[in-house]
């Protein structure tokens, strides 16, 4: 009776959510009465659902009431303070023992929320954090701080919104979630067999076609779902056979849709939760971001695309002649409310009417052809998948908040910015190679959009001060945070897609890692543009032009260098000259481009 009862809660639950989302959507609430109802729900599909989600063994009958209980303890808790957001003003600076005793139970459920969806990588940061907030007067040098005890922390994290209520959970209660449901909405429908049929007709028939239609189906897809993980294990399972059937090994196979899959995130117009928070954070426009990444974006899948297309000469396949059903005009209707969400986004409005559309105009255009048109349980298998995906990003979301209410509490922010410059000796390029690595070691554990954020606040600061635009900064961080999908020893996305193809793992992610090397390269592109970046689409039509096809030519011959092929295999010395020809088209400055260019001509006419 307890499981059917479960079960019952959590559609019912996902049903009230998207209602509350919409709702909020069209008429806004203030920040700690839309935050804290969006976490009690999400702590009701996190605690209660989290085993439905994940179809694992039944839990004991004692582990469903104890989740049955945290969940409560968040609603409650929650409900607390919506019911007191009137009056924390006034009572500023002197919490009650039930504010703190509220606001204690919260972080700790917040943090167990985020062990049950993301893992201990978050939580271990959280912890620390607290640790670091407590033992400030102990501590040496730079990171040595006055200190602050419990009341004050409490208040911090609990009463305000600069912790668990701040930016990265009121993104995921604004936009995120209504994204999440739109993607699922659309695959319910068929738009995911819709996006892999289209990326089919486009380059199914060339060499190499079944990986070409991977990488650019993940592309759509990995942009909706913002995860990686979750787009190698929904579109791999499709792709990687197809792609071990068509010719390729099983470890290229899955390297291809590992490396797929994490550009997914990078992809505009919609790139996960991860570039809302990016837009929230700097206060720039989602449309202005969302067009930054473009050309980024566009490099990237070249470099995948070109790599796949030199691997399938290398190893000697032939162009596919097989004709698949993939149905792709009785669906393309599908594709309206992704227009939909283009045209709101670059009329000036914001991402959270954009998404509001999008999934009202998703749901209205399924009824457009029978085969399409949603029954009642293809809605509720639509919100559930929603909400599991809905509750991954809120959870990692509200326990960065408490990392980031930590630095906001103690300046920590400005402290490692100081030490990032101290340790780089103020050279530009230092500074970047550490923020850099330092996002690919914290994105190792942690899902991108909790790598950004804390990076976000205490790297950026180091960024901008030593001259990096905004913009390039804050992408810069987010770029090496995605990437860390397929950064070995943790690379999460590959280790999937290994599982899918059967494949060594840390073959397969090192092999995503030469597949997606263009990803540690381009960010240090636009990072170095004085002032303005024509990779970002800032500067004159001929400065971005020039950007454009300089950058094309230089992941051409990245993915020559690293796979080892260019009209014919190539030895040794002539990868390196490509890989030399890729890194001076790639630096800013006519006279490396005409130099990358012209060895990059010499190699292409040498026979």
């Amino acid at each position: 009776m307890l499981k059917i009862d479960r079960k019952t809660v959590v559609a019912v639950t996902a049903g009230l959510a998207a209602t509350f989302h919409m709702f909020a959507a069209y008429s806004p609430f203030t920040a700690l009465i839309q935050r804290p109802i969006h976490l009690a729900f999400m702590a009701i599909l996190g605690f209660i659902g989290a085993d439905l989600f994940a179809k694992g063994p039944e839990p004991s009958r004692s582990s469903k009431y104890f989740s049955i209980l945290l969940a409560s303890l968040t609603v409650i808790s929650c409900i607390y303070l919506v019911s007191q957001n009137q009056v924390l003003v006034s009572r500023s600076g002197s919490p009650t023992t039930v504010d703190l005793i509220a606001g204690g139970i919260t972080i700790l459920l917040v943090l167990e929320l985020a062990r049950r969806f993301t893992g201990y990588g978050l939580v271990a940061v959280a912890v620390l954090a607290l640790a670091f907030a407590f033992s400030g007067p102990y501590l040496p040098g730079v990171l040595a701080h006055r200190g602050y005890g419990l009341t004050r922390l409490i208040e911090h994290l609990y009463l305000s919104t600069e912790g668990i209520w701040g930016i990265p959970l009121g993104v995921s209660a604004q936009f995120v979630y209504l994204f999440i449901l739109f993607g699922a909405v659309l695959d319910v429908a068929g738009g995911g067999a819709l996006l892999i049929g289209l990326a089919d007709r486009v380059a199914g028939k060339t060499r190499g076609g079944p990986a070409k239609t991977a990488a650019v189906a993940s592309a759509f897809m990995g942009s909706l779902s913002g995860s990686a993980v979750a787009n190698v294990v929904t579109t791999g399972t499709f792709t990687i056979p197809l792609m071990r059937r068509a010719g390729f090994r099983p470890y290229f196979a899955g390297a291809i849709e590992a490396a797929a899959s994490t550009g997914g995130q990078l992809m505009p117009p919609i790139m996960g939760a991860g570039a809302f928070i990016l837009a929230t954070w700097t206060s720039i426009p989602y449309g202005e971001v969302a067009l930054a990444a473009a050309i980024p974006a566009i490099l990237y899948y070249v470099a995948l695309l070109m790599a796949i297309h030199f691997q399938a000469c290398k190893m000697g396949l032939e162009p596919s002649t097989q004709t698949r059903d993939e149905k792709v005009w009785p669906r393309i209707h599908l594709l309206l409310p992704l227009a939909i969400i283009v045209i709101v986004l670059v009329q000036g409005y914001s991402p959270m009417r954009a998404a509001f559309w999008g999934v009202t105009s998703a749901l209205a255009v399924t009824w457009v052809r029978k085969d399409t048109r949603l029954k009642w349980e293809d809605i509720n298998r639509a919100l559930q998948s929603g909400a599991k995906g809905a509750v991954q990003v809120a959870a990692a979301c509200a326990a960065a908040g408490v990392v980031v209410g930590v630095a906001s509490l103690t300046g920590i922010g400005l402290r490692m910015s100081e030490l990032i410059i101290t340790l780089s000796g103020g050279n530009l390029f230092g500074a970047l190679f550490l923020t850099g690595l330092g996002s690919i070691i914290l994105g190792m554990g942690l899902p991108t959009t909790a790598a950004y954020v804390v990076l976000a606040a205490l790297g950026a600061p180091a960024l901008t001060e030593l001259g990096v635009p905004l913009l390039a900064a804050h992408l810069f961080i987010f770029y090496f945070g995605c990437i860390s999908n397929v950064t070995p020893p943790v690379s999460l996305a590959a280790y999937a897609a290994a599982g899918i193809a059967d494949s060594p793992a840390m073959k397969t992610a090192f092999t995503a890692v030469i597949l997606a090397s263009v990803g540690f390269i381009v960010p240090f592109m636009f990072a170095f543009g004085e002032g303005s970046s024509p990779l970002l689409l800032q500067g004159s039509p001929l400065e971005i032009a020039q950007a454009l096809v300089t950058g094309v030519a230089g992941v051409t011959a990245l993915a020559a260098a690293g796979i080892g092929f260019f009209r014919r295999p190539v030895v040794p010395w002539e990868r390196l000259l490509f890989a030399l020809s890729a890194g001076t088209l790639m630096l800013p400055g006519w006279e490396t481009d005409i130099a990358g260019a012209t060895l990059f001509c010499l190699m292409f006419l040498r026979k």
